[in-house]
């Protein structure tokens, strides 16, 4: 490239700058000046380029791609992404929970499954983990959990105890604790575990027909697992093998894809279930509702910026799209409020407007101001209702939010108990009914080695309750392999 071809520096408004290697002194050895903006600017940007990570889920990576409908569920819902033979943009973000921004891929974790569809009708998010279940089902133990998985105010250093504590106390983790504990908690690759939107959620077709719904992203590269040696090992060598191997595999041309299926249950059914269908710690057994395929997401297009991309990516339950409503999972409606909110004290209120979180469709609203704004609202006259042609609300194409009956006085109370709920049954049946001979074996030594690690002896005993509940006999070698 001739000398006339580089590109001059400039500063962030496009000025010229005299050098990149020289502050401006007072004299070839005086003090620096403070007039010299361009010193200025490139430090205090560089103070600020760290937006503060996420709270939870601060390690992660993620790819563009396209999800493209294959079969026809439009008796179930009229949302346009979901249309048959429909095409639709995405982005999808994978992650640990617990471990900071630093931390490695390989550490035993559920993994975030965050998915932004670019619909016609607006953005939908879907919100999930790789697991159907989660630990808790009521939104305010979240905050306790998660401060549970993270680190000790004393010591700064993470801690079983306080993980043992708290699940042996909250006996609902047992189902999500015994997937997390097995073969599934350490996926081998971000490309070899499913995705789940893990909550119910409501649809209702073009005549008003309502269904409650669970989604579930089968891998197409089939379910891998590493074991705790080989993640161990991984660790230390390479922290960061799952977004390495996302972000090759796409390179390369080997684009990553999941087959979406959802179970289906008809409105009327969800209150005389055996299980309480709207508990975030329970499944439902496919042969009560089997899977119905939808469409296949394939991840084909790395960001060109991390930062840009990734980090500064929101994805909030909230983002619903007509055709598609929420449950009474008392998890889902917490997390409503919960995402928008943390993303507007960690990217700004403004941060619909940055490039992943950008509708592909014109956005006529009346959000006004803020830091960072840097799109004006398409409405010049900023209020409703105006007489000036301003955006207004369509009630007869969407007057009509999808719910479900609601009565009776202001409680705090748990669901009602359906015929067949416990909080150790379905783990029970995941030990003896799903696992193998091997992977039992594997829980044990995931869970012996776990214990063994720092956990006290009135959490530990506990802890050998806990797992007698869910299996007897489970608990009963989980108990002689840790006093071994």
């Amino acid at each position: 490239m001739s000398e006339s071809a580089v590109p001059h520096t400039t500063n962030n408004a496009g000025v010229p700058v005299e050098s990149d290697s020289d502050s401006l002194t007072a004299g070839p050895v005086g003090p620096i000046l403070l007039h010299d903006h361009y010193l200025i600017e490139k430090m205090a940007q560089f103070n600020r380029e760290r937006v503060p990570e996420r709270v939870v889920h601060a390690k992660g990576g993620g790819a563009y791609g396209v999800f493209q409908v294959t079969n026809d569920v439009s008796q179930y819902t009229r949302a346009d992404l979901f249309q048959p033979g429909k095409k639709t943009e995405m982005l999808a973000r994978f992650s640990t929970v617990a471990g900071e921004l630093g931390t490695p891929d390989s550490w035993r974790d559920p993994r975030g499954f965050a998915l932004k569809f670019y619909t016609e009708q607006g953005n939908y998010d879907l919100v999930g983990n790789n697991t159907p279940i989660f630990f808790v089902r009521d939104p305010i133990k979240f905050q306790d959990f998660i401060r549970s998985q993270k680190r000790r105010p004393d010591t700064h250093l993470r801690d079983h105890d306080m993980q043992w504590d708290f699940w042996t106390l909250s006996p609902e983790s047992a189902h999500m604790v015994t997937w997390l504990m097995g073969d599934r908690g350490i996926p081998r690759t971000w490309r070899n575990m499913n995705g789940y939107g893990s909550h119910t959620f409501l649809w209702a077709n073009a005549g008003g027909e309502k269904f409650w719904i669970k989604y579930h992203f089968k891998t197409d590269q089939g379910i891998d697992f590493l074991t705790q040696a080989d993640a161990d090992a991984l660790a230390g060598q390479d922290p960061d093998a799952h977004l390495r191997d996302l972000y090759d595999s796409i390179e390369r041309g080997d684009h990553p894809s999941w087959t979406l299926f959802v179970q289906v249950m008809p409105f009327d059914a969800a209150w005389g279930y055996r299980f309480n269908p709207f508990d975030l710690t329970k499944v439902w057994p496919h042969g009560d509702y089997p899977l119905i395929e939808v469409g296949r997401m394939t991840l084909n297009r790395n960001p060109d910026n991390y930062h840009v991309h990734i980090e500064q990516a929101a994805f909030e339950p909230s983002n619903l799209v007509p055709g598609i409503g929420v449950s009474p999972d008392k998890m889902l409606l917490g997390r409503i409020f919960s995402y928008p909110d943390t993303h507007r004290y960690r990217i700004g209120p403004n941060y619909a407007q940055l490039p992943p979180n950008r509708a592909h469709v014109p956005v006529h609203s009346y959000a006004k101001d803020g830091p960072m704004r840097f799109d004006a609202s398409r409405a010049t006259t900023p209020y409703a209702p105006n007489s000036y042609g301003g955006p207004a609300a369509d009630s007869a194409r969407f007057g009509d939010p999808l719910g479900w009956e609601v009565a009776g006085q202001m409680v705090r109370e748990g669901y009602p108990l359906h015929r067949e709920d416990d909080d150790w049954g379905q783990a029970g049946t995941m030990v003896r009914q799903v696992l193998d001979d091997a992977a039992r074996d594997r829980l044990v030594s995931n869970v012996a080695g776990h214990l063994s690690d720092g956990v006290s002896a009135p959490v530990l005993e506990r802890s050998f309750q806990y797992w007698r509940n869910i299996d007897k006999a489970l608990g009963d070698r989980i108990a002689a392999a840790v006093k071994k």
